[in-house]
């Protein structure tokens, strides 16, 4: 009998690895909130034998393949594969056979350490502004509703806190009275000035609201009666940054491009160059790499982590939930547009959405987990409970 190795394509190193190792050293220098706590305790056990999980078992060649359950959190970057291919079929039903826009609004760094310090306000109010700034200037310039799908990332390549939201939007919308689709130029959806300049005067509404709701009372920086007039100041007087790419027009790689963004976390293990007791490498930009102290990676990376219950995808106008009903906008939208080709791609989504977990696997990575990968005969699955020690696995360490 012989195990099996690891599988061609696994990442060298693994993030959980620095978890076990540093997460002690990590919590000795700064105080963790609960969510991060609750983030290093999946992420260390992820596919380790404390959650369980099961041997498979070739009775053919008598190949032993140990297989360790997922923690499934949304910050692992082990997890997010099949999740992201999930939402990606569920959401090919909704999307409109429309050339698509995508546009980043970024925070500026002003607002990095107050987003850090109540990150759940000003998050949110990054998504009304950012979906407010976007719906009414489709009413005003387009005369029409728009579809609008936003996702938060909070990081730069270097880990660095830098709050940013990608939205993706279609090129046009439904008339306001309801009467035909109006579509917009194919070269620009509109001024990003104007929507940086509409963007900054939401926020800093916004802001102003949490202020005197008592939102920010205990941060230090404003302690300062006058801080918070002066953090106005520098707002109004900085141009914010808003980006827009030229439009994806088919509906396909509207699905890839959102792929991309959707379930995607901090930071991958692919992009671990090199891991000791001393330091961290890894990919930052094109062939740039940076390295860190063991805590100081973590430190970054978990400055990421999202408060318990915020969503960071989000819909809005004609992709809204109350659009997307059986009789709503949505409906009405798409009876006034070209219908897709029976054999187009979104079929082929809306089939995985019932597809099970293995399928939707062997779609990914072309194996099929329910064959031997060695002689190709059927595996027999052994159940591991997870009552074994709470402890990295050694036996089937890689």
């Amino acid at each position: 009998m012989c195990c099996a190795p690891a599988p061609a394509g696994r990442p060298r190193f693994d993030i959980g690895d620095i978890v076990r190792r540093h997460r002690a050293a990590l919590a000795a220098q700064q105080r963790l909130s609960v969510a991060q706590r609750r983030v290093l305790s999946a992420i260390g056990l992820c596919r380790t034998a404390a959650l369980g999980g099961h041997i498979d078992l070739c009775r053919r060649c008598e190949l032993l393949w140990p297989a360790f359950n997922s923690c499934r959190n949304r910050h692992c970057p082990k997890c997010q594969a099949l999740a992201q291919e999930r939402w990606i079929a569920a959401r090919a039903a909704r999307l409109l056979p429309v050339p698509h826009f995508h546009v980043v609004f970024t925070l500026p760094s002003e607002l990095r350490s107050l987003a850090r310090y109540r990150p759940a306000e000003i998050y949110g109010a990054l998504f009304a502004a950012a979906s407010e700034t976007l719906l009414e200037l489709g009413t005003t310039r387009l005369k029409a509703r728009l579809a609008v799908t936003l996702v938060l990332h909070t990081w730069s390549r270097e880990l660095r806190l830098h709050p940013h939201v990608h939205a993706i939007v279609t090129a046009g919308g439904l008339a306001t009275d309801g009467s035909r689709w109006n579509a917009c130029s194919d070269k620009y959806l509109m001024p990003v000035r104007m929507m940086g300049a509409l963007l900054r005067g939401k926020m800093m509404a916004a802001l102003r609201t949490l202020q005197r709701a008592g939102s920010f009372d205990g941060f230090e920086a404003l302690a300062d009666p006058e801080g918070f007039e002066r953090l106005m100041s520098r707002l109004a007087a900085t141009s914010w940054l808003v980006y827009a790419k030229r439009p994806l027009r088919e509906v396909s790689h509207v699905l890839a491009y959102l792929g991309r963004y959707t379930h995607r976390v901090a930071i991958a293990n692919s992009r671990l160059l090199d891991v000791t007791d001393r330091s961290v490498t890894f990919r930052t930009r094109h062939h740039d790499t940076a390295t860190l102290s063991p805590v100081e990676f973590l430190r970054r990376f978990v400055q990421h982590v999202l408060p318990d219950g915020l969503r960071k995808i989000r819909h809005y106008g004609l992709y809204s939930a109350t659009a997307a009903r059986p009789a709503g906008a949505l409906a009405l939208a798409r009876s006034l547009l070209p219908a897709l080709p029976a054999s187009g791609s979104t079929d082929g989504q809306r089939r995985s959405v019932a597809a099970s977990w293995q399928q939707r696997l062997r779609e990914l990575t072309g194996r099929d987990v329910r064959l031997c990968p060695k002689c190709l005969g059927p595996l027999l699955h052994v159940r591991l409970r997870s009552s074994l020690p709470r402890a990295p696995p050694h036996r089937w360490a890689a």
